[in-house]
């Protein structure tokens, strides 16, 4: 799953003391890192009394009241030992009545289905709003298979206090349930993980329980619906409303189950065997489905040939809906994808949402085929899901991508190691929804790529198929995962994986390097904090450059402090520590301004060249650095070429002529939609420029993000075709291109574009929001106060309201510009003390609001 993606890092202080007995307070008294986390208590897998086998559900849906009307029968079996009685998750239903089925007595063919002969008298039952306990007819073993029928109404805008989450996730959420809401669909939609789909159905809401399920959905004809499995049958009623079955054979987690409800266009595809996928959006996006999700098939072939197993679902749906809780979720068979992977053909010039849409595919095999045992394991699920990011893009588009891709990763799990440091398995963590962190995500999907790098790719993907055979359609915890590794390798792999997957943080480390008598010394230092973070053992490659050849060294560090000596003819041009740059963890390893020339000039990889340009990026006055930046331009990676080219901003040094043609070059033709938007912001920095041609040609570009690039170097310097230009983009189909006509309507501030305003912000998707807000705050900034007071009820709604926590925020940020308006203070602290989203009360506090 993709869960979402926090604005800030927000800090823990934890002190605690330790003392030893033979030492004193004074030698051992100190204050633990801010990174140490809280201990919860330990967290054991469920245990289950009761196996459930099959789950039927027929539900309706009362949109006025948001309510889901269900009746469900629930197959199971004792697990093991007798029982007599069956507990269920079930929260904040209303239990209209229980009953005990006999075995299926006849099929009927009028209605389709098996009809089961009831047991008039309803069974007893104890119900907290949170578990119901079902009293059996009697005492019943493992080689029994029941049948119990539940009638229910799930609320899940009325759950108690203390059921939902501390997210405030509640399993079944309506959209635009009153159609009220101008522009916005109806949608109905379901999120179970963690475990949050027993606030529509009843099960036991469990990662170790795998059930086969059938689900009916009566709805509004003009209503298409997903769910998982294949639809068997779509049945109109008398009363005009439809209803679709939706039958999965294969078990999986009861999470895992989901349904969607409202008004798509379809999009289908096939892949081998007849296996359907199809592409679910709203109707405007309907020609571009194939162009968002049609690298989909692709992704399906590439990960079944890697790791060795065949995808193994009745299809594969995705669909987008609006106002998702979660950046995706992989529900097996039918991933929900939150609104903003729509988007249309164009617009995937400047990027699509392949890694997304690889994550919850490669889900099915991790995560859905394979399914952790409990939350303390979900990095056996989210660690192979983020990797799959980084396969998928060595795959389509080449090693230096994923490498890139890779340094994103690394940079997110050393942002977050600031805040806390916590090991990837955690027994005691103190909220499950914790477990979905950077941890889980970036730093396991690191991990993997440092076991793939030390026993090679055929040992890799040979362990991790076998692995997915073995526990295929049942559940594993991380000892499972090593010994898969280890029956492969032929090695106790325990070292790798109680530093990596069960030990908290990271190395850091200080390498310092010397020649003398023909030979280079390395002295390494791990410089973590023992007392939490284990001194690794850290299997790396040495490259040593000498007269412009390279030679590979292997070297194993394993200690606090370590020297290593390499023979050599004579001094080095260059030691490159680390150089396949696979280590997760932290280098402080000094270089001179000829070694980091000579590291551009001579290492393949990316993180090689992006080291040595950032390392030179402040030396544009040295000639050599500055023809080095200049050759950099026409680096065979794009990164590298848009760094290169932001290194030369507001440059007016030596050379400017030849600089600027270069650039100029980079905006016109580079192949890549970021260079060419890097080189108008460059050229836009070039003092008094802001009537260069080249930003009005640049209008013209096929990316929607030079277009808004060249929009605000154009508009800034107010020429006389301003007005219309800005006319011109003011209802472009791209958020981006919209705030840069915003920005320059901010400048203007003038009361009629108010309305201007209100429209964009009613048409944008929650992931534009924010930074359209922050346009909007400057044009409240600089229009008068009869403006400003029109705008804060909208504010005030959208600080209150809004599905999307950042949106809040960032209408909480623009009311923070209008407290000098009575009333608006206290309006903000009501917003803040009022505001239920932990995170977004953490974020509050962070900016001392409180």
């Amino acid at each position: 799953m993709v869960k979402r993606i926090a604005l800030l890092l927000f800090s823990c202080f934890i002190a605690f003391c330790s003392f030893s007995k033979t030492s004193t307070p004074a030698d051992t008294l100190r204050k633990a890192p801010a990174w140490v986390a809280k201990k919860g208590p330990i967290r054991p897998t469920r245990t289950l009394k009761n196996d459930i086998l099959h789950t039927q559900l027929d539900l309706r849906f009362d949109w006025l009241r948001q309510h889901a009307l269900g009746s469900a029968v629930i197959t199971f079996k004792p697990y093991f030992y007798p029982q007599n009685t069956l507990e269920l998750d079930a929260k904040g239903f209303d239990i209209k009545g229980i009953f005990q089925l006999d075995t299926l007595k006849k099929y009927d063919s009028l209605q389709k289905k098996y009809i089961y002969e009831y047991i008039n008298d309803p069974l007893e039952y104890t119900y907290d709003k949170r578990l119901l306990n079902i009293k059996l007819r009697r005492k019943y073993s493992r080689f029994d298979t029941l049948h119990v029928l539940i009638d229910y109404v799930a609320k899940p805008n009325e759950l108690p206090a203390g059921i939902v989450g501390t997210k405030g996730d509640k399993g079944l959420y309506f959209i635009n349930a009153d159609g009220l809401d101008e522009g916005k669909p109806q949608q109905i939609w379901t999120q179970g993980e963690t475990e949050y789909n027993s606030c529509w159905m009843p099960t036991v809401d469990s990662p170790n329980e795998k059930m086969t399920q059938d689900i009916r959905l009566t709805v509004e004809k003009r209503f298409k619906t997903l769910s998982n499995g294949k639809l068997v049958e779509s049945r109109l009623n008398p009363d005009s409303t439809r209803t679709d079955r939706w039958v999965q054979k294969l078990p999986h987690a009861p999470y895992l189950a989901a349904f969607v409800v409202g008004d798509f266009a379809v999009a289908h595809d096939t892949i081998r065997n007849g296996l359907e996928l199809s592409y679910y959006v709203e109707p405007e996006y309907a020609p571009h489905a194939k162009a968002i999700f049609g690298r989909t098939r692709e992704m399906i072939d590439f990960f079944e040939s890697k790791f060795g197993v065949e995808f193994q679902w009745d299809k594969y749906a995705q669909i987008a809906v609006r106002d998702f809780v979660a950046g995706a979720m992989e529900n097996t068979s039918m991933t929900v994808h939150a609104e903003n992977v729509q988007t249309d053909t164009r617009a995937l010039l400047d990027g699509n949402s392949d890694d997304v849409i690889a994550h919850e595919l490669m889900h099915h095999w991790f995560g859905n085929l394979v399914t952790c045992e409990s939350w303390v394991h979900l990095p056996l699920n989210e660690a192979f899901a983020n990797y799959s990011e980084y396969l998928w893009n060595e795959h389509k588009l080449g090693a230096e991508q994923a490498d890139f891709w890779a340094q994103g990763s690394l940079q997110q799990y050393l942002g977050e190691s600031e805040q806390k440091q916590e090991p990837l398995i955690r027994y005691n963590y103190t909220d499950m929804e914790d477990m979905f962190d950077n941890h889980s995500y970036a730093k396991g999907g690191l991990v993997l790529h440092m076991l793939r790098k030390y026993i090679g790719d055929e040992a890799f993907f040979a362990a991790t198929r076998n692995y997915l055979i073995r526990y295929g359609f049942g559940t594993a915890e991380v000892n499972d995962l090593r010994e898969s590794f280890e029956e492969v390798t032929g090695e106790d792999l325990n070292w790798f994986f109680n530093q990596w997957f069960l030990s908290p943080g990271h190395p850091t480390l200080k390498v310092e390097k010397s020649y003398d008598a023909n030979k280079v010394t390395l002295k390494v230092s791990q410089l973590q904090d023992s007392l939490y973070t284990p001194i690794h053992r850290l299997p790396l490659k040495v490259d040593v450059w000498v007269n412009g050849q390279k030679e590979t060294h292997d070297i194993v560090v394993n200690k606090a402090k370590q020297t290593f000596e390499i023979p050599v003819k004579q001094r080095p041009d260059l030691v490159d520590f680390d150089a396949e740059r696979q280590l997760l963890g932290e280098i402080n390893y000094e270089k001179s301004k000829p070694e980091l020339i000579f590291q551009y000039q001579h290492c393949d990889k990316y993180l090689a060249r992006y080291e040595a340009i950032t390392g030179l990026e402040n030396q544009l006055a040295d000639s050599t650095v500055r023809q080095l930046m200049m050759q950099a331009m026409s680096d065979k990676f794009w990164k590298i070429r848009q760094l290169a080219v932001s290194n030369f901003s507001e440059y007016d040094g030596l050379q400017f002529n030849e600089v600027e043609r270069l650039v100029q070059s980079k905006a016109r033709v580079d192949a890549h939609a970021r260079v060419r938007t890097e080189a108008i912001i460059t050229l836009g920095s070039f003092g008094d420029n802001s009537n260069d041609p080249l930003f009005r040609e640049a209008l013209n570009d096929s990316s929607y993000q030079v277009v808004s690039a060249a929009l605000d170097a154009y508009l800034i310097g107010k020429p006389d075709d301003a007005v219309d230009v800005a006319k011109r983009f003011e209802n472009a189909p791209n958020s981006e291109i919209v705030t840069a006509v915003a920005n320059y309507y901010a400048g203007l501030a003038k009361p009629e574009q108010y309305d201007w305003f209100m429209v964009k912000m009613k048409r944008l998707k929650s992931a534009e929001m924010y930074n359209f807000l922050q346009v909007f705050g400057k044009y409240l900034i600089k229009s008068d106060g009869s403006v400003q007071r029109k705008a804060l009820p909208m504010l005030e709604t959208m600080a209150r309201n809004d599905p999307a926590y950042f949106v809040r925020f960032g209408a909480y940020q623009v009311l923070g510009l209008l407290t000098d308006i009575e009333g608006v203070k206290a309006m903000r602290k009501d917003i803040r003390n009022t505001e239920r989203d932990p995170k977004l009360k953490d974020m509050y506090g962070q900016f001392g609001e409180f």
